[in-house]
């Protein structure tokens, strides 16, 4: 009997963990298959070729994109915003969380009422456009950073954990005549460590990412981001092949067609992300859970 049990399990992990590796390669296929696109011709992308590995490898998207330098500046720009943003953003969602998690805080629950209603309720492109543009903030960071300060869903799970921590904590340190501030910077956020990482890149993912306001608020071509200067550099292959009328000049455009571009901006866009994730996969998934159960 015991036996039997015993293979029954055996069969279910290997039964289990063949569907989960299945599973796996079908969502990492998307990206495997833009990789090998960036590296073949795009005589291979357009003849349906490309398959698991480039075919007739080549670089020539990735010169064409780097070619000119504007993508390593818009690059620096996206680190620039990516990473202000995220400590602007854990800084700010740290600060009210914690109050927000005390009973003892006085119109706490008018206060949650009013953020919740922003969940709800939003002003609109047109009001934050003609706000930013009175502020004076269009071609300013700011413009950015300002009206993404907090998000609320990432406020409330914050606060969901904070809450989840034992009361006798913070009894303790008072005693001892610790403030709140002392008690949130010196014990809470050591303890915060998993949902610090999750919500960092959650923000950081959502920075590196930006593209609509990037393009609303951001017009110097200087200051503006990776997103939307690979959408441009796009844009243009797609104008030089349908502007190119013969010539060694048209052929020598034609060579490169937009479909190796964008596999290209895939890969440059995608891989700085996935670099980061290996270092807070522990702390990201334990706060992923805390925050779903606690929340």
């Amino acid at each position: 009997m015991k036996s039997r049990r015993s293979f029954s399990a055996k069969t279910y992990a290997a039964v289990n963990y063949a569907a989960l590796g299945l599973l796996s390669l079908l969502t990492l296929y998307p990206f495997w298959y833009e990789a090998a696109s960036s590296f073949s011709s795009s005589r291979a992308i357009t003849s349906g070729e490309v398959f698991l590995w480039p075919v007739e490898f080549n670089t020539d998207a990735y010169k064409r994109l780097l070619d000119d330098g504007q993508l390593l500046v818009s690059a620096k720009n996206t680190v620039l915003v990516t990473v202000v943003g995220t400590l602007l953003n854990m800084a700010m969602t740290v600060l009210a969380a914690y109050p927000l998690s005390k009973k003892r805080l006085m119109g706490r629950g008018g206060l949650l009422l009013f953020i919740t209603f922003t969940m709800l309720f939003v002003s609109g492109m047109i009001p934050n456009f003609i706000l930013i543009k009175t502020l004076g903030l269009i071609n300013s960071y700011w413009s950015l950073w300002l009206p993404a300060l907090i998000s609320t869903y990432n406020l409330f799970v914050m606060k969901s954990f904070f809450e989840g921590l034992p009361e006798e904590i913070d009894e303790s340190a008072s005693i001892d005549g610790a403030n709140d501030l002392a008690i949130l910077a010196k014990i809470i956020l050591p303890l915060s460590k998993p949902i610090l990482a999750a919500l960092s890149l959650f923000y950081a993912v959502g920075w590196w990412n930006s593209y609509f306001q990037v393009l609303l608020y951001i017009t110097r071509s200087t200051k503006q981001t990776l997103m939307v200067k690979l959408y441009q550099m796009i844009n243009q292959v797609d104008a030089s092949l349908l502007n190119s009328a013969g010539g060694s000049e048209g052929a020598s455009q034609a060579l490169l067609t937009p479909e190796a571009i964008k596999a290209a901006a895939i890969v440059l866009s995608v891989t700085p992300i996935l670099c980061v994730y290996p270092f807070l996969q522990r702390h990201f998934v334990k706060g992923v859970l805390i925050g779903s159960v606690k929340g």
